[in-house]
């Protein structure tokens, strides 16, 4: 039989791409990682597999690639670093803290020389996320500033309590997600990090000590630039009002309130039993869940309580469970309190498992189907499910009567969703 002819150049050019003696090793098996050029430095990859998104503050090359339908990043680093972070990224995903998905690891790249190349990390992209200079760049008012670094601040509380030492903490290893109101953050270099069954005091306070330097460094080095001085005089804003210490003395104290009020023993007498129930309240309205605790008394007839295994998630775990709607912290907590109204208003006395099936038919499918599919990139579903919900407050608030949550929806497209940028892949 008469072999088929070799393909013509332009054939070739468009076969898929293929890295000879490539090495992946991953969790999440994906063909597509192969048709990356494995073979270039990272910093020559050609622009039709780079996706342009906005990068914070590496020591290493970091870009980010498209891999069929999904966007991953790559960092360059060593073997053996890039070995040790995805083993920590796997563990921190086990243990539910926010991070990064780590997906492979990939080690003998050679260039068509036979030059030896860096190894790489894989991540995945996070969808809906913004590095802090973009969200800087949008010259923010005061309370978004302090509501991001409360953000940085409750990410840091919980890495320690899970019992890793990050080593590196700064604006430029964490990447931001809208949360209602407010936003939550998300570690996304673990280079430097450690994991120990418990974190020491010196241990924790080393870590939010470098985090107050590189914080109020991150805010200095922005300000310091002409970008953001023009764009901060095109908003009349004083540089002068941002103070790099306030927001990173902040970031401080923010980190250490959280840490008592979720570790510290509290005292007290035998017949005041009912500050039990009182602390884990408190400690569900932060989002946290009390796992396990100590509960002891003393011979002076003093009670002594310490939570010592806490758990974020509480109003996202609850509302997960009830709509199967996976949310962030923030958004769980308003979503829930608009089922409980909702419940009260129509359904009075209706178990709330049902009345949360209700309301996802009654409200969420009608806030969703009013959301043209072009427009779903710029926000996540529950971040726009809290605002129409904001939206529609305010819309019946100044009409002076209820508004049906399809008006408002409507009304929230056209005023403000249309306008705002995609956050799903911000370019």
């Amino acid at each position: 039989m008469t072999p088929p002819p070799p393909p013509d150049d332009a054939a070739a050019s468009s076969a898929p791409h293929a890295s000879p003696g490539v090495s992946i090793n991953t969790a999440f098996p994906d063909p597509g990682l192969l048709e990356l050029p494995w073979e270039l430095p990272l910093e020559d990859w050609p622009s039709e597999v780079l996706a342009a998104y906005p990068r914070g503050l590496s020591r290493h090359v970091v870009r980010f690639a498209r891999v069929g339908e999904r966007v991953v990043a790559v960092k360059e680093t060593t073997a053996r670093y890039a070995r040790r972070e995805y083993g920590l990224l796997r563990t921190l995903q086990r243990m539910g803290t926010p991070s990064v998905v780590p997906d492979s690891v990939v080690t003998d790249r050679f260039s068509p020389d036979g030059d030896a190349l860096p190894a790489a990390l894989v991540t995945d992209h996070l969808s809906f996320s913004l590095p802090y200079r973009a969200i800087f760049e949008q010259v923010p008012a005061r309370d978004t500033i302090e509501r991001l670094v409360d953000a940085l601040a409750l990410l840091i509380v919980q890495l320690h309590l899970s019992g890793f030492y990050w080593g590196d903490v700064s604006l430029s290893n964490t990447l931001f997600r809208r949360d209602a109101g407010t936003f939550a953050a998300y570690l996304v270099d673990a280079e430097t990090g450690e994991l120990h069954p418990e974190l020491t005091r010196g241990q924790r306070g080393y870590d939010i000590d470098l985090a107050r330097t590189n914080v109020a460094g991150e805010v200095m080095d922005l300000l310091a630039g002409e970008h953001m001085q023009r764009r901060l005089e095109e908003a009349g804003v004083d540089p002068a009002s941002v103070d790099p210490f306030v927001i990173s003395q902040r970031l401080v104290e923010s980190y250490e309130g959280l840490w008592e009020e979720l570790t510290a023993t509290e005292t007290f007498s035998v017949g005041e039993r009912w500050r039990v129930q009182a602390r884990v309240q408190r400690l569900n309205e932060l989002g946290f869940d009390v796992e396990e605790a100590s509960l002891d008394s003393d011979s002076a007839g003093q009670v002594h309580l310490r939570p010592r295994v806490v758990e974020a998630g509480h109003h996202s775990r609850r509302l997960l469970h009830l709509t199967g709607l996976n949310t962030q912290e923030n958004q769980a907590r308003r979503i829930l309190t608009d089922i409980d109204q909702f419940g009260r208003a129509l359904y009075p006395g209706l178990p709330e498992d049902l009345t949360a099936q209700l309301w996802m038919r009654e409200i969420f499918v009608p806030i969703m189907s009013a959301i043209p599919a072009d427009l779903r990139r710029k926000r996540e579903p529950a971040q726009i499910v809290h605002e129409v919900l904001e939206h529609r407050w305010f819309m019946s608030e100044s009409a002076g009567k209820d508004i049906p949550t399809e008006t408002a929806a409507e009304d929230y497209v056209r005023s403000y969703l249309a306008e705002r940028p995609d956050e799903r892949d911000v370019f």
